[in-house]
Parts: C-alpha cells; sequence; structure tokens
C-alpha cells in the first residue's frame, strides 16, 4: 500500500558566532532577491501595490527588448514624434517633432535621461497609442507573473491607477538582466545627450554607479506621492543582488539605503554547497525489486545562500510516496528534499533514483506477496 514518506535529514553545520542582523531598511517598501541561488533576502510591504514613479520605464523597456528579440523592430530603426510626446514635462530628451530618433536612442534617453517624452515615442511607435500600450503592459505584466501591476502609461507619469509593486519591479528587472544580455549593460552608461540639448539631463542617475560596488542598473523613481525610490542591481563575483527601495525622503537617502543594502545582501550572506551530486541523500523501500531499497540522491550539486554567521545547522527532510514500484531507471525523479535554513525561505530540491531496479524474478515476487499477505493478516488480526 502506497503511503507518504518523510524523513528528516541534517545536512550541514555551519560554525561560527551569530545570526546574520537583519536589515531595517528606511524604505517603506523593498524587496531584495540574491538572482544566482533564486533566494529573496528582504520582502518589505513588497507586493503591496503602489506608485512606481519612473521605475515603471522598465516595464516600457522590457516592451521595447522584447519587440527588438522578435525582430518586429532593429536598433536602427526610427520613431515619429507626436505633439503630445514633445509635450511631456519632467525628465525629458527634449525631443522635437522633426526628430526621427532611433530605437538606440530611445533606449537611452529612456533608461539614462529617464525621458518621458521617449517613452511616448516607443509606445505611440509599437502600439498606435500609449493608451493602447499601458494595456498591453499591463497583460504582459500578467503573463510575466507580476500580480499587482497595472499600467495607466508608459512613463511612470502620476496617475492613481498606475501601479506596481516591489516584487513586481524585481521580476521585471530580473528578466532584463537574464533574458537581455545584449542591451543590458545600457543600464551602466552614464551619460547620454540627445543632439546635445539637454547638458543638464545627461547624467545617469544611478547613485551607485560610481560606488565601486558592482553596480550596473537599473533605475531611478521620484514623484511626490511615490517618495525617492530605486530598482538596483550589483554583481560581486559570481553573485548578482537586484533590490528594490521606495518611499525614501531625498536623493540622499536613497542613495544611503542602495549602498547599505547592497553591503548587506554581500556580506552578510554567502553561498555554499549543502548537498554534493549523487551524495545519497536517503533511501526509499521498493516494491517487487531485484533490490529491496535504492538510495535517493541529486542530480547536481545544491548550493544554497546562508547567512554568513548562522551557527545551526541547516535541516532538511525529504518527502515521497513509497514504496516506490520496480523497475526504476536511474536519475528518474521520485522524491523532493526540502531544505530549511534559518531566516531564508524554504528550498525545494528533486531527489532522483540512485541506479537502475530491475522487476525481481519470480520467486522474489512470491516472497514479496506472501510477506504482504502475512503483513495484511496480521494486521486484521490485531485489529480484530
Amino acid at each position: 500500500m502506497l503511503h507518504p514518506i518523510r524523513l528528516a535529514l541534517t545536512l550541514v553545520m555551519i560554525a561560527c558566532a551569530t545570526l546574520a542582523q537583519a536589515f531595517e531598511t528606511r524604505a517603506t517598501a523593498a524587496w531584495v532577491y540574491d538572482v544566482t541561488t533564486r533566494t529573496v533576502l528582504m520582502d518589505k510591504n513588497a507586493d503591496q501595490p503602489l506608485p512606481p514613479a519612473s521605475m515603471s520605464k522598465l516595464m516600457t523597456i522590457n516592451m521595447l527588448f522584447e519587440a527588438l528579440r522578435d525582430g518586429r523592430v532593429t536598433m536602427e530603426t526610427t520613431f515619429a514624434v507626436s505633439s503630445r510626446a514633445k509635450a511631456m514635462g519632467g525628465s525629458t530628451m527634449f525631443l522635437q517633432e522633426t526628430d526621427r530618433p532611433s530605437v538606440s536612442d530611445l533606449i537611452h534617453g529612456m533608461i539614462i535621461n529617464s525621458g518621458n517624452d521617449a517613452c511616448v515615442v516607443v509606445a505611440e511607435g509599437l502600439a498606435g497609442t500609449e493608451e493602447a500600450f499601458a494595456q498591453q503592459m499591463t497583460q504582459r505584466a500578467k503573463a510575466l507573473g507580476m500580480q499587482n501591476s497595472y499600467f495607466s502609461n508608459a512613463s511612470g507619469w502620476p496617475d492613481p491607477l498606475h501601479r506596481m509593486s516591489m516584487r513586481d519591479l524585481g521580476i521585471v528587472a530580473t528578466r532584463l538582466v537574464t533574458e537581455f544580455p545584449e542591451y543590458y549593460p545600457i543600464f551602466g552608461e552614464t551619460t547620454f545627450n540627445y543632439k546635445d540639448r539637454a547638458p543638464a539631463n545627461a547624467s545617469n542617475r544611478n547613485p551607485l554607479l560610481a560606488l565601486g560596488v558592482g553596480a550596473d542598473g537599473l533605475k531611478t523613481g521620484h514623484t511626490t506621492e511615490a517618495g525617492y525610490g530605486l530598482v538596483g542591481s550589483a554583481q560581486q563575483g559570481d553573485r548578482r543582488v537586484i533590490f528594490v527601495v521606495t518611499g525614501l525622503a531625498s536623493d540622499k537617502e536613497r542613495a544611503e539605503e542602495a549602498e547599505r543594502i547592497v553591503g548587506w545582501a554581500f556580506r552578510q550572506f554567502t553561498e555554499k554547497t549543502l548537498v554534493k551530486a549523487g551524495a545519497r541523500l536517503a533511501e526509499a523501500e521498493v516494491w517487487m525489486g531485484s533490490a529491496d531499497r535504492v538510495g535517493l540522491v541529486s542530480a547536481t550539486d545544491v548550493r544554497l545562500l546562508v547567512p554568513a554567521l548562522v551557527q545551526e545547522g541547516a535541516t532538511a527532510e525529504v518527502i515521497f510516496t513509497g514504496p516506490l514500484q520496480a523497475p526504476l531507471k536511474a536519475g528518474t525523479k521520485v522524491a523532493e528534499m526540502i531544505i530549511h535554513v534559518p531566516d531564508l525561505p524554504d528550498a525545494r530540491v528533486p531527489l532522483v533514483v540512485e541506479k537502475d531496479v530491475a522487476v525481481g524474478g519470480f520467486f522474489k515476487r512470491l516472497l514479496t506477496a506472501a510477506n504482504d499477505l502475512r503483513a495484511r493478516y496480521l494486521d486484521g488480526a490485531s485489529a480484530s
């Protein structure tokens, strides 16, 4: 008879003094994510829909990157500038209706100049109208798993319905980093001045780019309602961290908080191999097999992020439905290991059969059946 089985394990001892210090951010909402290990390091009101200001330009940029990837446009494709685009206030590229900026110009203008006019040009160029483009943005966001985003425009211009959560901003930021490596380096460029029209607005506002902490993106934002926010990304060694903060009181506070978060994320956590590929982690009983039991292993090394100063060992449990039914082929997924690391979300790792197990021979099957009948008889007798 099949039944669920849970086996407890102690994986590793990480010898040090105390638990990593929790980070208290001044941001009203924040989300910090280690891309390399897919670990959420901080979640403060991360699913609350909030005004994203210019940080929502990341979704407009994503839509344009997707158009490039699909071949609908190239970096040399030019777009018209409407009177509506020219009239946009706030941060702009100072586009004129006689201009025909290229896709490359517009990408640089949105990222480095935070050009509201560039966003409208892109929206109208891809969808005909900004309203239609905003609807497409909302639909695409849902398809990408961004459940707390609704777009009223392409630029993040204040609107009571225009909202994104910090987690959603992190999702699109992660996508820009991982899915578009050929375009992502533009986020790390520090200056762009279209036709030398706006030297005062030519510098990238990201305060981390010049600090030597591995920062290479992504986007700042500010409105009176939203406060000061930043979607940032930094890479040190093999690790990359993406973080999102909002609701800070000034650009100075935003810069300080961003630097603090980067330092905390890289210094308070370390990546460790908790499980080696092929190491037997548990055994499972086999029904009607040439062997009575088979080992359960991970097909790959399991590297997880752990607090750098944690003294408790990581623990785990293996879950599967047993006994396993022969025949079994090596590498077949039959179980799941759930790893518990203090102060971090659980990690789930598939476990596979260590080696082939053939169906047992006639006498083996006969003996197994007899033992099963005997066990059932004894269970029935004890119940009566």
